[in-house]
Formats: C-alpha cells, sequence, structure tokens
C-alpha cells in the first residue's frame, strides 16, 4: 500500500515539473510598480480587448407602477340629503351633465321643513320690516317713542338674519323655494354619469351610500410611488411616459402634478401625482400603469460591466498604458445597468480601457 501511495506522490511531481516546463519564462506576466507587462506570446494576451472611452450622453430613467384616479375636484358622489322617495329620474348612466344639471327628485318631508321655515322667515321678515317703517313715521311726525323705534330696528335685523340662514339652507339645495315641494337632487360638477343606481319609486334614507357619481374625465391622475433615493431626479412639471397594459403601443405623456412631503417609513417611498390628459376617456380609473421619469442628460463616462473589477471594497479597471502593458486604477461609481456601468471618478476621456480578459490578472501579486 506504501508503495502504491510513493509511486502517486511521484508521478504528481512528475506532472507538476512538466507543466513549470511549460510555462517558459518568457511567457509570464511581469509586474513592476503597480504595472504589467503581458508577453506576445502569452495566450493571456490573446484575451484581452480594449477600447478608448469618451463621454457620453446619459439620462437616468426611473420606472415605477401606478393607479389611475379620477382628480377629487373633478369627481362627486351624489346622495340625497333627506330620507324621502324618488318621485322622477332625470339621466341615466353615461350621460353628459352640466353643474346644476337635475339628476333626480325626491319627495321628502325634510325639505317641505325646510321650504316652510323659508316662508315663514319670509313672511316675519315682511312684518318686521312693516313695524320698522310705522314707527319710523310715528316718530318723524313727534308721536311715536323712540325706544319703541329702536326695538322695531333690532326685530328688523334678527328677522332678516333668519331670512337669510333660510334662504341658505334652500340654496345648498339649489332649489330657492321654487319647486312645487319635490326636492330636485343637482350636479355639483360638469361631467358624466359613471355610476347610477336610482330607482323611481324607491325610499332614500339621508344617511344611505352615494346613488350616484358624476366624474369629468378629460383629465385624470396617476398616483405611484418613487423610491426615496431617486427622489433627487424628480422635480413638479416634469414630463413622464405612461403606459398601459390595455394600450400597449399607445404613447401617453403627463407630468408630474404634486411630489407628497412625507416618505413611506414601510417602503422608503414618496408618493407621486402625474395628471394626464384623456380627452377620449380611454384611461380608466383603477386601471394599472407603468411611469418613466426621465431626468435631465448629462456628459459623463460610461463603461461596459465586464471592464469593473473588484477586490474587497474596491474597483478597479486596467487601463493600457504601453504595447501590452496595463496598469491598475481604482474607480467610483454609481448607476448600472446589465450592461454598462458610470464611473464618476477615476477615468478620463482618451483613456484605453481593457473590457475584456481582466478575470485572467486577479491573481498577478
Amino acid at each position: 500500500m506504501k508503495r502504491i501511495f510513493l509511486s502517486i506522490i511521484i508521478l504528481f511531481a512528475a506532472s507538476c515539473k512538466d507543466n513549470v516546463t511549460q510555462q517558459a519564462p518568457e511567457q509570464k506576466i511581469i509586474l513592476k510598480d503597480s504595472q504589467i507587462t503581458i508577453p506576445e506570446n502569452s495566450p493571456v494576451l490573446k484575451k484581452i480587448k480594449t477600447v478608448i472611452i469618451n463621454d457620453q450622453e446619459y439620462s437616468h430613467d426611473i420606472t415605477s407602477v401606478g393607479t389611475i384616479e379620477t382628480i377629487p375636484n373633478n369627481y362627486a358622489e351624489i346622495a340625497s340629503p333627506f330620507s324621502g322617495r324618488v318621485t322622477k329620474a332625470f339621466v341615466n348612466i353615461g350621460q353628459k351633465v352640466n353643474a346644476g344639471s337635475p339628476l333626480f327628485e325626491v319627495l321628502s318631508s325634510g325639505y317641505l321643513d325646510v321650504q316652510k321655515e323659508y316662508s315663514d322667515a319670509l313672511n316675519e321678515a315682511g312684518l318686521a320690516e312693516k313695524k320698522y317703517k310705522r314707527q319710523q313715521d310715528l316718530v318723524k311726525h313727534g308721536v311715536g317713542i323712540q325706544k319703541e323705534l329702536e326695538e322695531a330696528e333690532t326685530e328688523l335685523r334678527n328677522k332678516k338674519i333668519s331670512l337669510s340662514n333660510a334662504s341658505t339652507a334652500l340654496k345648498i339645495y339649489n332649489n330657492q323655494g321654487k319647486s312645487s315641494g319635490g326636492l330636485v337632487v343637482r350636479a355639483p360638477i360638469a361631467g358624466e354619469v359613471i355610476s347610477n343606481k336610482i330607482v323611481t319609486g324607491q325610499y332614500l334614507r339621508e344617511d344611505a351610500e352615494p346613488v350616484m357619481i358624476v366624474a369629468e374625465l378629460s383629465k385624470v391622475w396617476i398616483s405611484g410611488e418613487v423610491k426615496e433615493k431617486d427622489l433627487r431626479f424628480i422635480k413638479n412639471g416634469d414630463q413622464v411616459s405612461v403606459k398601459v397594459n390595455t394600450y400597449p403601443d399607445r404613447a401617453i405623456t403627463g407630468k408630474v402634478y404634486h411630489i407628497n412631503d412625507w416618505v413611506d417609513e414601510a417602503t422608503r417611498s414618496i408618493k407621486v401625482l402625474i395628471q394626464c390628459d384623456n380627452p377620449d376617456r380611454t384611461l380608466k380609473p383603477g386601471m394599472f400603469a407603468t411611469i418613466t421619469y426621465s431626468t435631465d442628460s448629462e456628459n459623463t463616462i460610461m463603461i461596459p460591466t465586464s471592464a469593473l473589477m473588484q477586490k474587497d471594497d474596491n474597483q478597479y479597471v486596467w487601463i493600457k498604458t504601453g504595447k501590452n502593458q496595463f496598469m491598475k486604477r481604482n474607480v467610483t461609481t454609481a448607476e448600472a445597468s446589465e450592461k454598462t456601468v458610470k464611473v464618476t471618478s477615476g477615468l478620463k476621456p482618451g483613456d484605453e480601457l481593457m473590457t475584456t480578459g481582466g478575470i485572467y490578472l486577479l491573481d498577478i501579486k
């Protein structure tokens, strides 16, 4: 057994000797003063490729996902302000309406009470005004009492306040006492009826869910999020490109409308609102969208990822300094993609850079 083991050792030593013999001294890579020289007949030299680098125009694109939303000021959920029964419906789903257009009518005892309060306040204000004018006339002719005139003036002022309050209550419902009894609920904004649950004859409670939605969708918001680290590249008014799955070939543009003032601590992201024109109403609330923010371009040095080497915490490249000669140079990098890396320091235009073959020089000491 010992003889077999000894034979293996002898064979291994002979093999190593043969390898050493194959690596002739004239093929050995020489390292001197941080510079390597690769002999002409070295097989490593055939693996090396280089390129001369220059400044390139670079734009850092940021991509995020978002959801299409209605703009709050262009969206109205409508419910009956009083309990009552629907006596008439004036619109259908999909119909366009103007601000103030009648939507439906409700017969409500609560609204009749409001009308009565307005009517009573109107009558009382009229009587108070007549009383005040009568006291004015009496005092003017020397038969009236000043105190009674002042009391009449105070009463008139109070009645006018009550009338104003009652009138305001009617104005809220856009009827102002002109209805025959039913409350006509009107559209608060111009837009399109996108939801309509009204059924003639149904009874509505004043605390019920909205029964109709009017929205103006010629403009929409896209609500997305941007990572905290990318916020410095985005500002209000920036133009962005938008893609939706429903229309993959359609080019849609928008603008950054608002950037939130706080960061979501769980995701380290910031909410951003994009406003888009939607004249044909093809962008529907609830759709998902992909948002691409294009930042300002700059001239910078971009190198292939294959050229970048790393040892411990240091990143470096090989720079060609002469025929078959290269020198290691430390670099600082920023954004990277699958194919290229942005270099912020360590290189200058005109440097000739080793793009492939650096892996064969890792063990050079």
